[in-house]
């Protein structure tokens, strides 16, 4: 297209001043491969520039892990900086491009395209992640722990990685790819990187040494070092992909809540679910560094609540009427911190809601500690109070109740559940949070605001949904 740019130019000579050369991946392959990325990108779920035209393709780096010979495919790792229309700097994304001379019909979804002309004319290009045998090469690099480069792939200590484990692609909707193994190993792999150690590797390691059985033991994973140019995050670790063990038999909270709405009892499993959540939390605060908020930092939270309420009210018109008596939320949070109140912070989930959840036979379980995959990953990183976990759990019980519609029945479970939560989490954690009005009600506004912002850009059909929350929040400051 006339209005796109790609290059390939930084693997092949090195580009910017830092930047990696991509070894035994060839530029003439690299030239052949973005033009039909261009076209697949925006097609993905977890592209992030959705309803706006890839302006730049440009490769940081290009590892090939497989070379092909005969038949068999070849496996080249990608890390591409994309920019599209409002996307400024850009986002950079992995990719595993798989190369096959034939492909068979199972595969036919997996197809990026077809390369036409040069030395690789009539070479299929796919994504690896789809192909059994493809997938199985990362698994198997993840059990030797082998190197390619600046491309490292880990095995946690003690941990086994069996052979012989037919792969297959979750088919849950989510930011990043997931490969099951068997019924034994799960791998997610990120899509959107950026530098530094992702949380969900960070978390669950720190959560697993310090024994909680909350969370899917990690297995291993692999990283390489951040090679966009010598400026911020020049040399960074970037957390690629997590091993974790896969618990087949479980349940997911999403759907066990929503088989229980309207009038089904499912305040027992919010119970417990509130309990599992405090000990998460209990675990991490003793496992990783904590801070204790004072005023400037509480009014630096209120004044980030506040200028996200802003921003989402001018995208979002039906947030309009209710600006001024939301803002009155974080008020009284800021003031919270005016009256010498100070607010533990410690690591938390981030992203926490029933579909982040597994029922299993031994009780609950939390997944997928990434956090906001829209935020920076060092905001990600920074210690938060652990009633924005809490918040966020209650908005999806909101969520669950009116997926199929309102009503007073659904409303009505969702005050009895969220009532358990709230009451389970106490009996667990270190406090009551049913107690903390302001705190509540701040966390959980900023959050109903966030969700108005998505739904509005991606499922105007749910803004009905996260509305509701508003209305009630904004009606009174008691939660």
């Amino acid at each position: 297209m006339s209005d796109t740019s790609w290059s390939t130019s930084a693997a092949r000579t090195g580009g910017a001043p830092g930047l990696r050369r991509a070894p035994a991946a060839g530029g003439e392959l690299l030239d052949a491969l973005l033009p039909l990325i261009h076209g697949w990108l925006p097609q993905q779920r977890w592209f992030s520039g959705k309803g706006r035209p890839i302006t730049d393709i440009r490769v940081l780096s290009g590892t090939e892990l497989a070379a092909p010979a005969g038949d068999s495919s070849g496996l080249v790792h990608l890390l591409l900086r994309v920019r599209h229309l409002g996307s400024g700097a850009g986002d950079t994304y992995q990719l595993l491009v798989g190369t096959r001379t034939t492909l068979p019909t199972s595969l036919a979804p997996a197809l990026i395209g077809r390369i036409d002309g040069g030395a690789h004319d009539g070479l299929l290009v796919l994504d690896a992640l789809h192909d059994p045998a493809l997938a199985g090469r990362l698994l198997g690099h993840l059990r030797d722990g082998d190197r390619f480069s600046c491309l490292g792939f880990h095995r946690s200590p003690g941990a086994e990685i069996p052979t012989g484990l037919g792969p297959r692609v979750g088919t849950a909707e989510q930011s990043n790819t997931s490969v099951v193994f068997g019924d034994s190993l799960i791998l997610k792999v990120f899509r959107r990187v950026s530098p530094g150690t992702n949380p969900d590797l960070e978390l669950t390691l720190a959560l697993a040494a310090a024994g909680s059985t909350r969370v899917p033991a990690p297995v291993g994973w692999f990283e390489t070092v951040w090679p966009y140019g010598d400026g911020d995050g020049a040399g960074e670790p970037v957390t690629l992909g997590l091993l974790q063990r896969f618990l087949p038999g479980t349940a997911d909270g999403w759907e066990l809540a929503l088989a229980s709405v309207p009038e089904g009892d499912f305040t027992a499993e919010s119970f417990l679910l509130g309990q599992a959540t405090a000990e998460v939390h209990t675990a991490l605060a003793r496992a990783l560094p904590v801070e204790t908020l004072g005023e400037t930092q509480i009014e630096g939270l209120a004044d980030g609540m506040t200028a996200r309420l802003e921003a989402a009210a001018s995208a979002v018109p039906a947030l309009q009427p209710y600006r001024t008596a939301l803002r009155s939320a974080f008020q009284d949070l800021a003031e919270l911190g005016h009256g010498g109140r100070t607010l533990p912070a410690q690591r938390v989930h981030g992203d926490l809601h029933l579909g982040q959840v597994l029922r299993t036979p031994d009780g609950w379980v939390l997944l997928d500690f990434e956090g906001e995959p829209a935020q920076p990953i060092e905001e990600r990183r920074r210690p938060q109070p652990a009633v924005r976990d809490v918040a966020a759990m209650l908005r999806s019980f909101d969520y669950a109740a009116r997926h199929h519609g309102a009503g007073p029945l659904a409303e009505a479970w969702a005050k009895r559940n969220r009532s358990a939560f709230l009451a389970g989490y106490a009996t667990t954690g270190d406090h009551d949070p049913a107690g903390e009005h302001v705190l509540m009600r701040a966390f959980e506004t900023d959050k109903a605001v966030y969700e108005c912002l998505y739904e509005a850009r991606h499922r105007p059909a749910w803004l009905p949904i996260p509305m509701s929350a508003i209305e009630r929040l904004s009606a009174s400051p008691s939660h």
